[in-house]
Order: C-alpha cells, then structure tokens, then sequence
C-alpha cells in the first residue's frame, strides 16, 4: 500500500501543476463544438484532479474500486474458524 507523503501540496506547487493545463484550456477555444470543448475541458480537468490528489496522498491504485491491501485481509480465515 502506499503511504501518504509527509507534507501536503504547497501553493507553488499546485500552481505550476495549473499553469502546464493552461495552454490545454486554452486551446479549447478550437473545438468545433460544444461537446467536443466539454469532453476535453473534463478530461483536462481529470487529470489536473488526479495529478493533485496523487501528490497528496500518494498514488492512485489501478483498480479504483480497490481500497485495501491484500495483506490487510482478516486474519481469521473461514477454515480456522470453529464451528463451521
């Protein structure tokens, strides 16, 4: 599992993470339409999403219905439980 780092997202940083999205925003202005700006407006904005939250918590597993390690499983197993 990943560990959380040991000091949040400064300022500064968030900053120059926006402004390498800015040139993508602004080249937005050349979607031919309304949809097309959307869908690439939100994917911009995903991985702006993505990249922060990574930075301040640590990194996005694959599966992203996973949360848990699998070496935090219970330590009772059925078989060792009694009765069953």
């Amino acid at each position: 599992m990943t560990t959380a780092p040991s000091t949040a997202m400064s300022k500064a940083e968030y900053l120059a993470l926006a402004e390498q999205k800015y040139t993508d925003l602004q080249a937005l202005a050349t979607q031919p339409t309304f949809y097309d700006y959307e869908k690439s407006f939100e994917a911009i904005w995903m991985e702006l999403g993505r990249q922060v939250l990574e930075r301040n918590v640590g990194s996005v597993p694959a599966d992203r219905r996973k949360k848990k390690d699998d070496d935090a499983l219970r330590s009772n197993s059925n078989s060792e439980q009694s009765g069953f």
